[in-house]
């Protein structure tokens, strides 16, 4: 019963009642306490009273024009300068200091994305977060939803096409593909026409279907061409021994470039551009160390 009691008690204990009973301690009159909390001197006054009921004790005395505190209400005073302090704490937000922060964040990323940003920005992490720990996985389109849901999962590296529709992202940058074949290849020399590259046999990189269809397929089929697929291979870190050990060509992207195993043919016309985008969960949108990190990303690879 007691514990039913007390509880019922200090259900009807509120921050306002305890903010009040701190003002009045500090500044001991009831017009003072109005004015700083921006109520009427009534209202101050009628808080006073459900504390004093509360407490069962009357907690202030008035002495001419100030009030003075029962021994209970002093007894009070640091107990509820720290429970309010704490509930202040609540509401401001983290602080966040790179150089000294202890954390653990997990991204997923495509094999592109390993290769053309991992390297310069966690050259900036070590810089700036000497203590910040990175997981890196494989990225897997049917898995990101539920990964960044359950909260295993930070931040995502891939291309805007391969994301779930429900997922806020940022564009990072625009990259384009090269032509490319070996650096041994007797294409090289010669100026060629898109038809004439449809014609060509090609390698294809193709990171979240396995078959012989690339991101290309569609932008050639729109100029009247199909593409000469013979070869897809699941990642970028692959193509390079195909392609200087056979007679094959294939788009890779620019900023994996140059490669010693392979070399750009030229081209009389402009390869199509893709985007590469940084993507979250919506409830990590506010969190200090991922803004921080999404901000980093966004200038190295601008940079």
């Amino acid at each position: 019963m007691n514990g039913n009691r007390h509880a019922g008690r200090l259900n009807r204990l509120d921050i306002k009642q305890m903010r009040v009973l701190q003002a009045l301690l500090r500044e001991r009159n009831l017009s003072r306490v109005a004015d700083e909390m921006g109520l009427t001197q009534q209202a101050i006054s009628e808080q006073l009273r459900k504390l004093r009921a509360l407490f069962d004790d009357r907690l202030f005395l008035r002495q001419g024009n100030t009030l003075a505190a029962t021994p209970l209400a002093l007894a009070l005073g640091d107990r509820v300068a720290h429970i309010l302090q704490e509930v202040d704490a609540l509401l401001a937000p983290p602080e966040f200091t790179p150089a000294t922060y202890e954390g653990v964040v997990t991204i997923s990323a495509t094999d592109y994305a390993i290769q053309a940003i991992l390297p310069a920005f966690m050259q900036e992490v070590r810089q700036q977060a000497p203590f910040l720990k990175l997981i890196v996985q494989n990225f897997k389109s049917d898995r990101i939803d539920r990964q960044l849901m359950a909260g295993e999962l930070d931040l995502v590296l891939s291309f805007p096409d391969l994301l779930p529709s429900s997922l806020p992202y940022l564009k990072v940058f625009d990259d384009h593909h090269t032509c490319v074949a070996s650096p041994c290849s007797p294409l090289h020399g010669r100026r060629f026409s898109i038809g004439e590259i449809a014609a060509l046999p090609q390698l294809v990189i193709s990171p979240s279907r396995s078959d012989l269809k690339g991101s290309h397929d569609q932008w050639f089929a729109e100029q009247g061409l199909e593409r000469n697929i013979v070869m897809s291979v699941p990642s970028f870190k692959a193509a390079p021994d195909l392609l200087y050990t056979t007679d094959l060509i294939a788009f890779y992207p620019a900023r994996l470039l140059p490669n010693p195993k392979m070399a750009p043919l030229e081209l009389d016309f402009a390869t199509p551009t893709f985007e590469v985008a940084v993507a979250w969960h919506p409830r990590t949108q506010e969190s200090a160390i991922h803004r921080w990190m999404i901000e980093k990303l966004e200038r190295i690879t601008r940079a």
